[in-house]
């Protein structure tokens, strides 16, 4: 019994579980390629870049958009690594990955130093307790400025410059260092193989033929092949099918202990019940308590999912409900349009978040889809005397007076309203000193407010402000770039609610109101917005045979408009000789004609998917 538990003590003093945390493309699956390699967990001939990255929508943009898990062997130890996204818009997937971890090597690229989401993710593994080991990546490229770089991170973390380790994820200088340094320095794992079965879900996704799969770090207790588990909130039984570990393909293990990171075949069909962050325990010995799990996600920006074919929606829940599953950051619930039919309303993180989602259900899913215009979230204060209007739902509402809105439709009249307030969020921008005029002016444009500055080094800027998410979402980041010539870097999370003076702006097509187009704009910008509205449509809705009115209108007034012309038919092609007057009266019933159809295609317009894209981009 001794040297069983000496071997268990053993097994567990062995295990390294870790994650590699980083602004976006510095380097983090190059890394990733080099660490599988050397460590013999993936085959020379079987290598490919980005191999951690499943995804070709990954690969093609070559950043990384889901949190990937891999298990290596290196000196009779076992290194569970966690590959990361870099993006700001998932930043949900750094910190459960975080969770299921006791380590993090944080990477920097030594050609663009440290950057906003480089601090961003520092700060959360700072939050988990986690031992940072601090790299610098890119050591082999020309332009690569060490001593800086080096210099940065020490003033960033307080480390030493010999605690900075200097590698290549591209030629592997460096990475046998690395991989001695995360044995040395990243801790074992805690638990107890003997207690209670606690294992933490902190990913998962859909297999067609085997049901949910989750990916689980076992806390405490053991986990086999055939045992029974029940899932804690909600409770539901189930058993597990097969358990076993990434290397990075699923490979089947016998059982998983505590401190082991694998998955989990959990033969549940229904979605649903598979929740991240939720507790697996033994059915016959449970657990009385769960694990802590996530704190709840905050959706950032919301937008409407609608099919170009109304006989697809059933094909769109399904999509969504499976990505759902693949993407703890996405919220969505059921929204009808009286033009665009059944669909979802749907909360994200940010716009990227948005854009990776629909493109995920067209090429994943096969679906033909429309996005309406992305909004955020305001918070609305009624009026003493007021009732909450009949369709809040329960889950909006804050007070007695007080509800959150996500659709534009939703922003009540001025006359029940006291106040309408908006997401402000806190936005830090690193900039090198040559662009902090450029950057300053940018924000001033976009209504931010001035906080501070610090100086990371001689030559680089830490920006702090305050600025409305509406303006934070459109086309901020793209703008920031160009003003810095793409040395800026930022990243933005929320800071309170501001009261502020908007007003939802109509669009109507035909003399019909479209509610996909609506939006809630600024007041003193909203002749503005509206403008540039009908401009994108005139320019994207084809012709018809009379007259289409594009009009914005605040509250019933018409702010701005423009017309698309009719398509012109020669019905005096024909004629010929005679008087002028048949000619005439040939003119006169076509324009009759014309005024009939235009009155008979009031909401008749079809308006294609182009418009609505032209829209989201202006």
């Amino acid at each position: 019994m001794l040297k069983f538990i000496q071997s268990l003590f053993i097994y567990m003093n062995n295990i390294r579980n870790f994650c590699i945390i980083a602004h976006i493309d510095h380097g983090k699956s190059t890394l990733a390629d080099r660490l599988l390699e050397l460590t013999g967990t993936v085959e020379k001939r079987k290598m490919k870049e980005q191999i951690l990255d499943s995804m070709d929508l990954e690969r093609e943009r070559g950043i990384t958009i889901k949190l990937q898990p891999a298990q290596m062997l290196y000196k009779d130890y076992i290194l569970n690594l966690i590959d990361t996204p870099g993006h700001v818009d998932f930043s949900y997937e750094v910190s459960r990955s975080l969770a299921a971890v006791e380590g993090a090597i944080l990477l920097v690229d030594a050609t663009q130093g440290v950057q906003a989401q480089t601090l961003t993710n520092l700060y959360l593994a700072l939050e988990s307790n986690l031992e940072i080991i601090p790299v610098l990546n890119k050591i082999d490229l020309p332009a690569a400025d060490i001593a800086k770089t080096k210099k940065e991170l020490m003033n960033l973390i307080g480390c030493q410059e010999d605690e900075i380790l200097l590698v290549s994820g591209k030629t592997g200088q460096g990475v046998l260092e690395l991989l001695d340094r995360i044995i040395e320095k990243v801790p074992a794992p805690k638990g107890n193989v003997d207690d209670k079965l606690q294992a933490l879900i902190f990913d998962s996704f859909y297999d067609e033929y085997r049901g949910v799969v989750a990916y689980i770090r076992v806390m405490n207790g053991k986990l086999a092949q055939g045992d029974k588990i029940l899932f804690m909130n909600p409770a539901k039984e189930s058993e597990a099918l097969e358990v076993g570990v990434l290397k990075p393909a699923l490979t089947v293990a016998s059982e998983l202990k505590a401190g082991d990171v694998g998955y989990v075949i959990t033969a549940l069909k229904d979605i649903e019940l598979c929740q991240v962050g939720d507790t697996i325990t033994s059915l016959k010995n449970p657990t009385p308590r769960p694990l802590l799990g996530y704190k709840q996600v905050k959706p950032m920006v919301y937008a409407g999912i609608f099919c170009k074919e109304g006989s697809d929606f059933n094909d769109l829940r399904e999509a969504v409900s499976k990505l759902k599953l693949n993407d703890a950051a996405l919220v969505y619930e059921p929204e009808n349009s009286p033009v665009l039919g059944l669909g979802f309303r749907c909360g994200f993180l940010g716009l990227l978040h948005l854009e990776i989602f629909q493109e995920r259900l067209r090429r994943e899913f096969n679906l033909d889809i429309m996005v309406t215009v992305p909004s955020v979230a305001f918070k609305i204060t009624l009026r003493p005397g007021n009732k909450m209007p009949k369709d809040v739902k329960p889950k909006q509402i804050l007070s007695e007076r007080e509800y959150i809105i996500n659709n534009p439709n939703d922003l009540p009249e001025v006359s029940i309203s006291e106040k309408v307030e908006e997401p402000i969020m806190k936005v830090d921008i690193i900039s090198p000193k040559d662009f902090i005029g450029n950057v300053m002016s940018l924000v001033q444009d976009k209504r931010g407010e001035y906080l501070n500055t610090e100086y990371i080094d001689d030559s680089t800027a830490l920006l702090h402000y305050r600025m409305p998410l509406a303006k934070v979402i459109v086309d901020f980041y793209d703008q920031l770039k160009t003003v810095s010539s793409g040395y800026a870097s930022m990243n933005y999370e929320l800071a309170h609610y501001e009261s502020t003076d908007v007003v939802k702006l109509d669009i109507l097509i035909a003399e019909e109101k479209v509610d996909a187009f609506s939006t809630i704009v600024y007041r003193d910008e909203a002749f503005k917005e509206g403008k540039k509205i009908v401009q994108k449509l005139k320019e994207s809705i084809p012709r018809q045979m009379f007259v289409i009115k594009l009009q914005a209108a605040v509250g019933g007034k018409i702010i701005a408009a423009e017309r698309i012309s009719a398509m012109k038919k020669d019905v005096t092609a024909n004629l010929y000789g005679g008087d002028w007057t048949r000619k005439s009266k040939l003119l006169e019933k076509q324009k009759k004609g014309k005024k009939k159809m235009m009155a008979m295609g009031k909401g008749r317009v079809n308006i294609p998917p182009e418009a609505f894209i032209a829209v989201l981009k202006r």
